[in-house]
């Protein structure tokens, strides 16, 4: 992390103090006009590389390399034809429940296993993996990133790339903000045009984009604990689109057009992919965070915002002036750990405990740092458990340490060793795609093949509402499973 963080910096430097009379406009690949960009395409392919790292380290790869390398060869197929064929494409399956899909500068392109489970065809993949295409190939991360530095004067930019608000905290990646970087309405609607240019090119079927659409106007975001954020959060008015893509794609003359759409083998390919939050990586239940895998459990305020990620986890209070982390660490030991921590620069030790939390061998500090002109304090705990060593730490803004000392001592004291079996064999619900032997409706499908989520969320995923029939013979998806006990 320091030494992409360190990159980032030292591109800004250069930047500032002459690059931007070097590369401040370039042609577009797509339109051929003058774009203001300061970044050469080198930099650009490195600070989506660097990116990239950030983004798999958080939220991980799903595990299904078949399913990796599908989707990765329909990406491939359709940037081929794009304005921008020689940049190192790259296509991931995030495993994160939220529905999104996004793009990264140089070519880094994901989708959520959360929206893969809410689509119904290869033509509607297509059309989502062309519209992120279609972000890279117009420059529109580029642009944005751009952007901000110049209305930041050279320096909002380490902030959105690098930012400081958790100063000890070491999991969020320069590359995860550039998620919250949003693009214009002009260019996602030229995303839009050219992800359906390149999808017709390769003869899918770009009616699909507007069932794309109109599944997302229907749904609510993630099931639970969103990691990232979804893209309706990213992304304007889903039917109004839908309804711009109808007029391109219907009609005596249509201004795209395509015949590939497979809907039985993309849903094959579904049957058994976990569905929300996958509960083997740690969940929340009312406040508690639990993990199955590692075997313990922590009380978060019940009133803060929490998060989980595979790097870790952490909770921010309301008012955004306090906020509690649990990550690992290398040292075996809590006092060496602890040790290194106050070694830090700009890390005061104010007193030292080795006092067992719950049993556990741990070692805390009381602390203050200096970061940016700005006091914190804080509280942190070693603990070691199940041959591990977790760091839990818990800090404010120095004027809100007093009022929130005591939730943040009263979570730090929560960490403890979880031993009952329901949660440790607590385990994710997955999609399951059967075949309806009958004509039934929709209501009717859902009394023969019960879910465990709503039957709205059911209806959302296989664009299915009240009343449809459903044909004799056709695929359709269920949720089976139950979500992981409490306490």
């Amino acid at each position: 992390m320091r030494s992409r963080t360190a990159f980032y910096l030292a591109l800004i430097l250069l930047l500032v103090t002459g690059g931007v009379g070097l590369h401040g406009c370039a042609v577009n690949p797509v339109t051929g006009e003058r774009q203001f960009v300061l970044f050469t395409e080198g930099q650009e392919i490195q600070m989506g590389r660097a990116a990239d790292q950030d983004i798999t380290a958080a939220l991980g790869e799903y595990d299904d390399p078949e399913l990796q390398r599908w989707v990765d060869a329909m990406g491939q197929e359709m940037a081929a034809i794009s304005e921008r064929p020689d940049l190192p494409w790259t296509f991931r399956v995030l495993d994160d429940p939220t529905i999104n899909a996004f793009a990264l500068p140089g070519g880094y392109i994901y989708v959520t296993r959360g929206i893969l489970s809410h689509m119904n065809s290869d033509a509607e993949l297509a059309g989502v993996l062309g519209h992120e295409i279609g972000h890279v190939t117009a420059r529109h991360g580029i642009t944005r990133v751009s952007r901000a530095q110049i209305a930041e004067l050279g320096l909002g930019i380490g902030m959105i790339l690098a930012p400081d608000l958790r100063p000890l905290g070491q999991a969020a990646g320069a590359g995860l903000q550039l998620l919250f970087l949003r693009n214009s309405r002009e260019a996602e609607r030229e995303a839009d045009d050219l992800g359906l240019g390149y999808m017709s090119e390769r003869d899918y079927d770009p009616r699909a984009v507007a069932r794309v659409f109109e599944m997302l106007g229907r749904a609510s975001g993630a099931e639970d604990g969103e990691r990232i954020p979804g893209f309706l959060s990213t992304h304007p008015d889903p039917l109004e689109r839908r309804g711009t893509i109808l007029e391109q794609t219907t009609g005596d003359a249509p201004q795209y057009q395509g015949s590939r759409d497979d809907r039985d083998g993309f849903l094959q390919r579904l049957d058994g992919m976990v569905f929300g939050t996958n509960p083997r990586e740690g969940y929340f239940r009312d406040g508690v965070f639990l993990h199955p895998e590692m075997a313990f459990r922590m009380d978060f305020p019940r009133e803060w915002r929490t998060a989980n990620a595979r790097t870790e986890v952490q909770g921010v209070s309301p008012q955004e002036d306090a906020v509690i982390l649990i990550e690992l660490v290398e040292e075996t030991s809590p006092e060496q750990a602890r040790n290194a921590f106050l070694a830090m620069d700009g890390v005061v030790g104010i007193s030292r405990n080795e006092d067992s939390v719950n049993g556990l061998p741990a070692a805390g500090a009381r602390f203050r740092v200096d970061g940016n002109g700005t006091e914190f304090r804080g509280q942190v705990a070693f603990i070691r458990h199940g041959g591990l060593t977790f760091r839990v730490l818990g800090y404010a803004v120095a004027g809100a340490w007093n009022n929130r000392e005591g939730a943040v001592l009263q979570s730090l004291a929560s960490f403890r060793e979880v031993t009952d079996p329901a949660i440790l064999n607590a385990q994710p619900r997955r999609i399951e795609v059967v075949r309806t032997e009958v004509e039934t409706t929709f209501e009717g499908f859902l009394q023969r093949y019960p879910s465990t989520v709503d039957a709205e969320v059911v209806g959302v995923m296989n664009g299915l509402r009240s009343g449809d029939v459903i044909p004799a013979g056709t695929l359709v998806k269920r949720v089976t499973g139950d979500l992981p006990p409490a306490n």
